[in-house]
């Protein structure tokens, strides 16, 4: 059990100095440093420590850990947002978003809970969502992590 928490934190600690992108990666700086883990005890380890993969721009992704909230609640939210949305579009800085009807407020008063630093804000209807990002450039950044996490 000893052996599984260190290489619980050792995974932490890898994820947020490099962007890793695989499980492969994973294993190999976990080789680096000492541990030897299989692909099945890491995919355990990435579903416990509850990681997801955000853009890291230019087609890449990388590994991070859910930082907001308790990890009950962002489920809740991540579940809300499952079961709401049905599309999404651009508009500069605007994310229109469409739910399940009468979903759009509890949808974006889960985005709004997620936290995200990039997210100023959300206005919701019936079925749409207005969410508002702090920059155009950010905005792709947001729907990446709105794809991650519905699908």
């Amino acid at each position: 059990m000893m052996m599984k928490v260190r290489r619980q934190a050792k995974i932490l600690e890898l994820i947020s100095q490099y962007d890793i992108e695989t499980q492969d990666e994973l294993a190999g700086q976990l080789k680096q440093e000492g541990f030897k883990a299989t692909q099945a005890t890491i995919s355990r380890d990435i579903r416990e420590l509850k990681l997801m993969k955000i853009s890291t721009g230019g087609g890449h992704q990388k590994y991070t850990a859910i930082e907001s909230g308790s990890e009950r609640l962002v489920e809740k939210y991540l579940r809300v947002l499952r079961d709401g949305f049905v599309e999404m579009d651009k508009a500069g800085n605007l994310i229109v978003i469409r739910t399940v009807s009468g979903m759009a407020m509890a949808v974006a008063a889960a985005l709004d809970a997620m936290d995200w630093t990039e997210v100023a804000g959300c206005i919701a209807g019936d079925d749409t969502i207005f969410c508002a990002v702090h920059s155009p450039e950010e905005t792709d950044l947001v729907m990446e992590k709105i794809r991650i996490n519905v699908s």
